[in-house]
């Protein structure tokens, strides 16, 4: 079994114990950004994956979810950001930047472009993660959607004048939570086999989840971001998936295949058994 994970700090509580080899899980780990595991589990190359959510409404047929594990927020998430010079409402025609690393929070722009700021920006996309600010400069822009630890780090420089969390935008826009990550596996992949990456990585994540402290300070050192940042922000996200989380999904998939970003389909779930 070939198990995707993205070394992003959001990812910590969930694969921190497994890290750690204080909970063995029976796959072989693959680290890479949300883009290309999102490739690699569409092409067979991973079995089981944290994946962007629009990954598995593009390609619902193919996967399978796994239940009571997502990363969410219900509000603000503070490292997916619309970084701005001018207000969101008047960003019509002028040029935004945004990175080719999560399609999640691309849409989830589009769509609060579109019918919650009631603007037509010019979509431009970056190859890179925009983290080194010095880069930024090379592309003319108004705004600019990061996401990540570079989003954390780039909010503590005071380099834009508006800063719009996209989590926090969807919760006004809609009252619900908002799912940017899922973890799916390949539906001919063994079923016995996925529930028991599934079992650990449950039990990582629940370990996590009593070591956010420990954690917190790992995600400083590895990332020079505060110390206090890195924990206020692994406390405020959400790694179950609840019947809110599932609302929040499943009207965010409705407002895309309305639009015509994704197939109209509907959720799949691993067996309990």
């Amino acid at each position: 079994m070939r198990l995707g994970r993205i070394p992003y700090i959001n990812c910590y509580p969930v694969y921190g114990a497994i890290d750690r080899g204080l909970v063995p899980v029976p796959a072989e780990l693959v680290t890479g950004t949300a883009a290309d595991l999102n490739d690699l589990l569409a092409a067979g190359e991973l079995d089981v994956s944290v994946v962007s959510a629009v990954e598995y409404a593009r390609n619902a047929g193919a996967y399978h979810l796994l239940p009571d594990l997502a990363i969410s927020c219900d509000g603000p998430v503070h490292s997916v950001k619309l970084f701005s010079r001018r207000p969101v409402e008047s960003l019509d025609g002028v040029v935004v930047l945004r990175s080719a690393s999560s399609r999640t929070s691309v849409l989830l722009l589009e769509l609060l472009c579109r019918h919650a700021w009631r603007v037509a920006p010019r979509f431009a996309t970056v190859r890179a993660e925009p983290a080194d600010l010095d880069a930024l400069s090379r592309f003319p822009h108004e705004a600019v959607l990061v996401i990540g630890d570079a989003a954390l780090l780039l909010a503590s420089s005071g380099r834009y004048p508006v800063e719009m969390d996209l989590g926090e935008a969807w919760h006004r826009w809609t009252g619900l939570p908002f799912v940017f990550a899922v973890w799916a596996a390949r539906r001919e992949a063994p079923a016995a086999r996925v529930g028991k990456v599934h079992d650990a990585l449950k039990a990582s994540r629940n370990w996590g989840l009593a070591h956010l402290e420990q954690l917190a300070d790992q995600a400083w050192a590895t990332t020079g971001i505060e110390r206090a940042v890195c924990r206020a922000y692994l406390g405020n996200l959400d790694y179950g998936f609840s019947y809110r989380h599932l609302a929040g999904l499943t009207d965010f998939f409705r407002r895309l295949a309305q639009d015509g970003l994704v197939p109209d389909g509907s959720l799949s779930f691993i067996s309990a058994a």
